[in-house]
């Protein structure tokens, strides 16, 4: 089943390669969908696949890579969005 999830992570999450590591964990899972960094410090991302692979994607964004610090994320299931691209930085 496709579902499509948006989260959002706090904690040391900017200049720490999140954004990075996030973009090659999604493509890794064959995800559609992109992350990106907000001015109030914490990265956004929408992802869109087969619940198992965003379930991992998910499980891996309360880690992170390994410089970060991940205090939480706030997680949103959301309508499968038809126009999603390969899983990006933006």
């Amino acid at each position: 089943m496709v579902v499509q999830r948006h989260y959002v992570v706090t904690g040391r999450v900017q200049g720490v390669w999140f954004r990075a590591s996030a973009r090659q964990e999604g493509q890794r899972l064959g995800l559609l969908g992109w992350v990106r960094n907000r001015p109030d410090g914490s990265v956004e991302a929408m992802a869109q696949g087969e619940t198992g692979a965003v379930e991992s994607l998910e499980e891996w964004l309360h880690r992170g890579p390994e410089l970060a610090r991940v205090d939480g994320v706030e997680v949103r299931e959301v309508s499968v969005d038809p126009g999603l691209g390969p899983f990006c930085v933006r």
